[in-house]
């Protein structure tokens, strides 16, 4: 028999549990589909704008660390003030976005596709950051482990910033966070951004001058290059929030 041989009624229940199964199949693959967006490190879950405030602020201000203005800073403290709003609306705009300053499902969207899950932007890892010496990890230095990892991430998304600004070329790190064993043994200052995971030396696809520039428009505060005595291999920056920029040979 037939599916419409059947009395008109059992057809039309038969069709309605057809429909609804449709319609569960549908509601689905929506929500994984929504879901595919985030990833392993962090998700978001409501729209944020100036006047929010809470530890989504502060992970959203972590990855916009880099997009401060000439000379400025962003601070993660969880507080969406001016300058995170001004801070996301250049990240909107160096990735094509609508400039509104409000971090929604596209602005979202975009920094779940720069980051692995480990929350590191997609060009950078934690073991280009850690012991410098040939050893390993985020102990031994002046903070915990957890404090100088946490260093480490901001640099590296501020170091994000700065590579998309000059046009998606590899800045490759020679050193990164030291121990205070390795910081002695290879003469660093006694009081080094790099033992605190806040600093990265540097070189690359582009001239160490043009690093040192491009450097100050992504709140580096300290930015030591050709010139200054110890660094016409390399340029290092850090992010200590007040400045201090030396590379004589550039201008700087």
């Amino acid at each position: 028999m037939s599916l419409f041989s059947k009395p008109l009624p059992r057809v039309l229940a038969v069709l309605s549990l057809f429909a609804a199964m449709l319609g569960a199949t549908v509601v689905t693959s929506v929500v994984t589909a929504t879901e595919a967006h985030a990833d392993g490190c962090y998700t978001w879950s409501r729209t944020l704008s100036q006047g929010a405030s809470g530890e989504d602020v502060r992970q959203l201000q972590i990855r916009v660390a880099g997009y401060p203005a000439y000379g400025a800073h962003i601070a993660a403290d969880g507080a969406f003030g001016p300058a995170t709003k001004a801070a996301v609306q250049r990240f909107q705009s160096a990735y094509g976005l609508g400039a509104d300053g409000i971090a929604g499902p596209a602005t979202f969207s975009k920094i779940y596709s720069l980051q692995d899950d480990d929350c590191t932007p997609i060009h950078f890892a934690y073991t280009e950051l850690d012991d410098g010496c040939g050893g390993s990890g985020w102990d031994g230095g002046p903070l915990s482990a957890a404090a100088t990892k946490a260093n480490a991430l901001q640099t590296m998304w501020q170091l994000e910033a700065m590579r998309h600004a000059l046009g998606d070329q590899p800045l490759n790190i020679t050193s990164g966070f030291r121990s205070i064993p390795c910081n002695n043994s290879v003469g660093g200052a006694s009081n080094s951004q790099h033992l605190y995971g806040r600093s990265a030396d540097l070189v690359g696809a582009h001239s160490l001058c043009t690093l040192a520039k491009q450097a100050r428009n992504h709140g580096f505060g300290g930015i030591f290059g050709p010139g200054y005595p110890g660094h016409n291999d390399h340029t290092h920056v850090d992010i200590r929030t007040s400045n201090a920029w030396s590379a004589p040979t550039c201008g700087i």
